[in-house]
């Protein structure tokens, strides 16, 4: 309920500060299934990800989030794409990695509801449209990186 509560606070921030951020997300694939993340805080599904911390670097940011949502050490990763996004008055700045190389040895945090392993041909519902656009994209074996619209 507490982080529910924050994250109705950071929308009012949203709303009258209008933020740019920028964030990562891992495409975290295996065996033709996609770890997902369900949030405790706001409906729908994601690939694990969240926003850089002061003097840190992407890649590093990539790695922090997929074990904190997922538990998951990451092998070799690499760029997917970087994409923007202009939804509840702010900018973000989503880059995305892909990951097919990661081993589950921890739990997630508790800011996660659930985290599973979807096949690529079915997806839940309730997937943002963004990350489905690029689970898509990624299935259909679009050269990489790109760049463009979340």
């Amino acid at each position: 309920m507490f982080i529910r509560l924050l994250y109705y606070a950071y929308r009012i921030y949203c709303f009258i500060f209008r933020p740019v951020r920028t964030g990562v997300r891992v495409m975290m694939i295996q065996n033709g299934k996609v770890m997902l993340v369900r949030q405790t805080y706001m409906p729908g599904w994601f690939m694990p990800g969240g926003g850089l911390k002061r003097n840190e670097t992407l890649e590093h940011a990539a790695r922090r989030e997929s074990y904190e949502e997922t538990g998951a050490e990451l092998g070799d990763i690499k760029l997917m794409g970087v994409y923007t996004s202009f939804t509840e008055w702010k900018t973000d700045h989503n880059i995305v990695f892909l990951c097919e190389d990661f081993e589950i040895t921890g739990k997630s945090d508790k800011e996660i509801a659930e985290a599973y392993a979807f096949p690529l041909n079915e997806l839940p519902k309730g997937l943002w449209p963004g990350h489905r656009r690029r689970l898509e994209e990624y299935q259909a074996g679009m050269a990489n990186p790109q760049f463009g619209e979340w």
